[in-house]
């Protein structure tokens, strides 16, 4: 769980709200919340991804070919805000975060990809 890893994580819809699963996380139908699952919509949209499910890899430290970044904007109920400057958007990522980094990392490296059946 260090900011030098990169992660992949497996975004798809269920009954109309964005979740993910990451069984060694222990983490099921975690859902996105509070701007972000309306950031992954337009991502969506925008790139033309599989609504049943698509990749998303992440890191805190810089990832070549990136197609957007979040940064860090404040702490917030045990979560973290974030701001998305290609989306003008703004979202809240909950505590799950701290599953993946041992703590909010000031910028997050995104790349999105069609699952491959």
């Amino acid at each position: 769980m260090n900011e030098n890893s990169v992660m992949v994580i497996y975004p798809y819809l269920h009954k109309g709200t964005w979740v993910f699963d990451d069984e060694s996380k222990g983490l099921e139908r975690e859902p996105f919340i509070a701007g972000v699952d309306a950031m992954l919509s337009n991502v969506v949209e925008m790139k033309g991804l599989d609504k049943d499910g698509f990749s998303v890899v992440f890191s805190g430290s810089f990832l070549p070919d990136a197609h957007m970044t979040l940064d860090w904007l404040r702490a917030d109920g045990g979560g973290n805000w974030y701001s998305c400057p290609e989306l003008g958007m703004e979202g809240w990522l909950c505590p799950a975060l701290y599953k993946y980094f041992n703590e909010a990392p000031k910028k997050i490296w995104t790349i999105f990809k069609n699952k491959i059946t």
